[in-house]
């Protein structure tokens, strides 16, 4: 079976056997921890050991695609937690970590070896995503050492506001960083998210200055992300990371509206429509304008 992802148009989704399950934008939620072993215990200090030690993490989904989070066919895998609360977040069951289930790291390794040879083949690897990974370090710290042990790509999808989490040792074990750049007005930002954008720019800027490869994501959302001014911001801030190797614009929808409900939650963008192509094409050109390969 092939389909495809709205953020790259025509590019191949291929099923390998397993499911293919929510997490990232533009994708539905599916099958969560589906086909993972899962732990659980009665023991309330065992397991904030088992977490502090980053030997469990709770965990929302999984899935196994192509040409999405990163080059190549990529196994993503989308931690529970997130300090922000984005206006457009299509999965508000990601927010929280107790939603998410309790999965070992040696499981997900297991998982990760089992596909090595077609990530490699494919130019492909591991990303961990959320939901916040970086509300997990430990966690996060374990798959990446053990990725890279087994000579398995790294990627790291992050909005940057807690990259202080990230020790330098750490980031020795990442390839990619796929950098959310929410806002480039810290007004804007602090309304579609309820933070602050400085650690994202701060974060971004130390991630240059190692030569890290940042691929950065910017979510356009008619009347809230699309002023001019702003992305020109986005953009003349992005252009200044020397390692920033693609720019993804990616329209703003309704797929996850429903879930908000389901949780009771308030959703602020129930009037707000797609953003038109010629617009997806105006903010396009905007960060080209700078250079930039976007898509």
């Amino acid at each position: 079976m092939t389909t495809t992802d709205e953020r790259q148009p025509g590019a191949p989704v291929v099923s390998l056997g397993m499911p293919l399950v929510g997490g990232a934008l533009g994708r539905a939620h599916g099958h969560g921890t589906s086909g993972l072993e899962t732990s659980e215990t009665d023991d309330r200090s065992a397991r904030l050991a088992a977490v502090r030690a980053g030997d469990i993490g709770s965990v929302h989904s999984w899935e196994l695609v192509t040409a999405v989070d990163g080059p190549g066919t990529r196994m993503t895998v989308f931690l529970s937690g997130c300090p922000l609360r984005c206006l457009y977040c299509h999965n508000p069951d990601t927010m929280e970590m107790r939603r998410g289930t309790d999965v070992p790291a040696d499981e997900l390794l297991a998982r990760i070896a089992r596909y090595r040879g077609v990530m490699q083949a494919t130019g492909g690897g591991l990303t961990i995503s959320g939901g916040e990974p970086l509300m997990q370090p430990a966690f996060v710290r374990r798959l990446l050492h053990g990725a890279r042990a087994m000579g398995i790509h790294t990627a790291l999808d992050t909005s940057g506001y807690l990259g202080s989490h990230l020790s330098d040792e750490m980031l020795d074990h990442v390839d990619m960083v796929l950098l959310d750049v929410k806002s480039g007005d810290p007004d804007t930002y602090k309304k579609v998210t309820g933070r602050e954008l400085a650690p994202t720019l701060e974060f971004g800027r130390r991630l240059a200055a190692r030569g890290t490869e940042i691929w950065v994501r910017f979510v356009l959302v008619p009347g809230l992300t699309d002023d001019v001014a702003n992305v020109e911001a986005v953009a003349s801030y992005v252009a200044t990371l020397s390692s920033v190797t693609r720019v993804e614009v990616l329209p703003f929808h309704q797929m996850g509206r429903d879930k908000w409900a389901d949780l009771g939650l308030e959703y602020q963008l129930e009037d707000t429509q797609p953003p038109t192509p010629e617009l997806v094409e105006r903010v396009r050109e905007q960060f080209r304008s700078r250079g930039l390969t976007t898509f």
